[in-house]
């Protein structure tokens, strides 16, 4: 499957064949249509005909997805994927996590079709779209030029932000830090004089669910941790495509956050405590500030109000850092690279690519943001508004919404953040408010398309480039290597490893790809 053996013509002729329905008609088809569907992600292993949404959406379109997907016994989509390249057979619909990587590299070679004239001619939802966004058009094009696949888009600006415990500063009769050294200092109390009462030395100052949001902390002497929201992304720095462990903020962030870890201010098991930091910390009146998603952080108030006295965690401004710049650095990225795409072999294009708009339209938007109107939600003022039983029911929203087919990442759509602002609580919408006010928010990496000589390079060097990164980092942390004498000889291994090859062809792609 690596070398499709299909020819230009056969492409043009499975894309121009069909006779197209009026542009913006429900139903799609005059007749049902079935379409065959390979969907995979790790929140579920198959499309399910079933799912509430589907059923609705079959009503409307006349369009009717019949599954296919192979190894749907994985939770690895990257798996799956290849699973299904390996049979040599396309199914009319491909959607998946990281279904970018797949198709820039083999939508060129023919296994997708390019989607270009389709939307300009058969999706004017996707069109517009597109052309009032035109930086995310060119972020999905290949090396060759062409769209292959339509992405899942996030909505909302906000994801992460500063935390921490207003009960212990009002204990301990400090203000809200707004410098890096002040947050050392805060840090240092927490330490040190038993704010949560218990007679004991057990607060862990700073926690993470994930450790990477501590290296994120090197923001704080004006390093950058990732470009996008992402984990160890690349950056842009003035046009120049950069990686953030290699800079000079970042050595010196890294220099301070050992430091830190070794004087007892971050949480001595941050590598390893994993997900259930914050709900065991948080719980036991432990954890004093991280950095964390401002919805689901902000929910502690209420969930921990009956349990722990006082209790208030609330997102406070980014600090100051050492050169006095504020920023946001994690935010909810515009493209993500999970959507579907449309397989070679498809017989209907238009009416597919029909349906991939059908998504773009009022209907299918709130449709696939909020489920099926009248189930779990009602029009309200012109606007899809949740029950109160939907919301109230003691279950996780975006988990609801899963198990019905709505919010499906696998799927190419547009989000709408309304239906994450009705399940955030009072504390994350003053949160978020603040951060909207204070304009932290920073550009973000959209990634390359690479041609195949550049991906060659990528692909040879970076994987091992990055798990060294990775190892020297934790390495600094925990105190089993020295940042200040190691970084001329990291610097110098990079670059026997092939760092500045690799920056060189992510170059030469982003200037194709972006222009000026």
């Amino acid at each position: 499957m690596k070398h499709l053996t299909l020819t230009a013509a056969l492409l043009m002729g499975t894309t121009l064949t069909v006779p197209a329905f009026a542009e913006g008609h429900l139903p799609i088809a005059e007749e049902t249509l079935e379409l065959t569907v390979h969907m995979h992600h790790k929140r579920y292993t198959s499309y399910d005909e079933s799912w509430p949404v589907e059923q609705a959406a079959r009503k409307m379109t006349n369009i009717h997805l019949k599954d296919v997907t192979v190894g749907s016994n994985t939770d690895n989509s990257e798996e799956a994927m290849n699973l299904l390249l390996a049979t040599g057979k396309m199914p009319d619909i491909v959607g998946t996590s990281r279904i970018k990587d797949v198709v820039f590299q083999y939508g060129p070679e023919g296994a997708f079709l390019p989607l270009n004239d389709l939307i300009d001619e058969h999706a004017p939802n996707i069109k517009a779209f597109f052309d009032e966004r035109p930086e995310v058009k060119a972020a999905l094009q290949a090396s060759d030029g062409n769209l292959y696949y339509i992405p899942y888009l996030p909505d909302g600006k906000y994801g992460r932000a500063y935390f921490i415990r207003y009960d212990w500063l009002e204990t301990l009769g400090l203000e809200l830090p707004e410098t890096v050294e002040e947050v050392k200092a805060v840090l240092e109390a927490f330490r040190d004089n038993d704010p949560n009462g218990n007679g004991k030395k057990d607060e862990i100052p700073y926690f993470a669910r994930q450790w990477e949001e501590l290296i994120r902390l090197v923001t704080l002497w004006d390093g950058r941790s990732s470009g996008s929201d992402t984990y160890h992304d690349f950056f842009v720095d003035d046009g120049q495509i950069k990686h953030p462990y290699a800079q000079e903020g970042y050595r010196e962030g890294m220099k301070n956050l050992a430091q830190w870890y070794a004087e007892g201010l971050v949480d001595a098991e941050v590598f390893t405590r994993g997900s259930s930091a914050r709900e065991y910390l948080l719980s036991e009146d432990l954890g004093g500030m991280t950095h964390d998603w401002f919805a689901s952080t902000a929910g502690y108030n209420t969930a921990l109000a009956d349990k722990v006295e006082g209790f208030s965690f609330k997102a406070f401004a980014p600090p100051a850092s050492i050169s006095g710049k504020r920023i946001a650095e994690h935010r909810r990225i515009p493209i993500k690279p999970d959507g579907w795409a449309i397989g070679y072999s498809n017989d209907h294009p238009v009416e597919t690519i029909k349906y991939f708009d059908f998504w773009f339209t009022e209907e299918g938007r709130n449709l696939v943001n909020f489920g099926v109107e009248g189930e779990q939600w009602t029009m309200v003022d012109g606007k899809p508004t949740f029950t109160e039983e939907f919301l109230t029911n003691g279950r996780p929203v975006n988990s609801q919404l899963y198990e019905i087919g709505a919010q499906l990442h696998a799927r190419g759509y547009y989000q709408d953040y309304a239906y994450e602002e009705q399940w955030s609580n009072a504390f994350a919408l003053e949160g978020i408010a603040l951060y909207d006010e204070g304009d932290y928010l920073i550009d973000q990496f959209l990634g390359v398309a690479m041609n195949a000589d550049e991906q060659k390079i990528y692909d040879k060097y970076w994987s091992s480039i990055l798990t060294y990164m990775k190892e020297r980092q934790q390495a600094w942390i925990l105190g089993t290597g020295d940042i200040e004498t190691d970084w001329d000889d990291y610097v110098a291994t990079l670059d026997k490893m092939g760092y500045s090859q690799v920056i060189k062809a992510m170059q030469s792609a982003y200037a194709r790809q972006y222009g000026n």
